[in-house]
C-alpha cells in the first residue's frame, strides 16, 4: 500500500487573513510591524495546523494493483498447453456467440445461438475434463465450428446493412435454412462424446440383469419380495 499525505490548506488562510488584516488595519511604517506580523503568523499556523492536521491515507500501489487485475484476467493453467489453448478457443467462440446474439435480431436465429454457445460449452468442457476425446473433436475444433462463426458473421453483416436485394437476401435465407442442421450437427457432437460411457453403462446393466436373473432377483420375482 501507497500513502498519500492530504494536506490542510487551512493554516495557509489564516496566514493569509493575518496579512490581511496587518494591511488593512495595522501598516506597515516600521520593520517592526514586519517581525511582529510574521510572529502572530506562525502562532496563527500552529495552532490552525493543529486543529485541522494533515491526513494520510493508503492507495493500492498502480504497478502491484495492474498486475493484480492481470492476474485476475488471465485463467488457470491446466498445465497442459493443448488443453489451455482449447480453454481460450471455447471461451474466444462463445464470447462471439454472445456477441452476435446481442447483434442479431431474428428471434430464431437467436434462440439457435443460444443452444450453439450452450452445447458448445459442455463439448469443450467435457473434453478437458477428459484430455483423451481430444482427436474426436478435431473437426469440430477445425472446420464446424470457425464455418459455422463465419456464416453467422455474415448474416449479421447483410442484416446489418438494412438493403434487401437478390444477393443477401438469398444468402441470409440459406444461412437460416441451414442453421436446424448445424445445431443437430453440434447435438451430435455432444452425444458422441457419450459413446464410450454409454458402452459401459449398458454393459454394466446387462451384466447386473443377469446376476438378478441368476439370483431370482429380476422382473416380477424382485417386486414380488416387497
Amino acid at each position: 500500500m501507497a500513502k498519500v499525505v492530504k494536506r490542510s490548506v487551512l493554516p495557509i488562510y489564516a496566514v493569509a487573513v493575518v496579512w490581511l488584516i496587518f494591511g488593512l488595519f495595522l501598516p506597515f511604517y516600521r520593520p517592526l510591524h514586519y517581525v511582529a506580523a510574521i510572529l502572530v503568523s506562525l502562532v496563527v499556523f500552529l495552532i490552525a495546523k493543529a486543529l485541522c492536521p494533515d491526513r494520510t491515507f493508503e492507495t493500492p500501489e498502480p504497478e502491484k494493483k495492474a498486475k493484480s487485475e492481470s492476474a485476475e484476467k488471465k485463467p488457470a493453467s491446466t498445465g497442459d498447453p493443448e488443453l489451455d489453448a482449447l480453454i481460450q478457443e471455447r471461451d474466444r467462440a462463445v464470447s462471439e456467440m454472445h456477441r452476435l446474439n446481442d447483434a442479431i435480431a431474428d428471434p430464431t436465429i437467436s434462440a439457435q445461438i443460444d443452444h450453439l454457445e450452450s452445447t458448445t460449452k459442455k463439448i469443450i468442457s467435457y473434453v478437458v475434463e477428459h484430455p483423451k476425446k481430444l482427436p474426436q473433436i478435431r473437426k469440430f475444433l477445425n472446420y464446424y465450428l470457425p464455418t459455422t462463426l463465419k456464416l453467422l458473421n455474415a448474416y449479421d453483416r447483410m442484416g446489418a446493412t438494412g438493403v434487401s436485394g437478390e444477393n443477401i437476401d438469398g444468402t441470409m435465407g440459406k444461412i437460416e435454412s441451414m442453421m436446424d442442421t448445424v445445431v443437430r450437427a453440434f447435438d451430435k457432437q455432444l452425444d458422441a462424446l457419450f459413446g464410450d460411457e454409454a458402452l459401459d453403462i449398458s454393459t454394466d446393466i446387462t451384466v447386473l440383469e443377469n446376476l438378478l436373473a441368476q439370483e431370482g432377483l429380476a422382473g416380477e420375482q424382485l417386486g414380488g419380495q416387497n
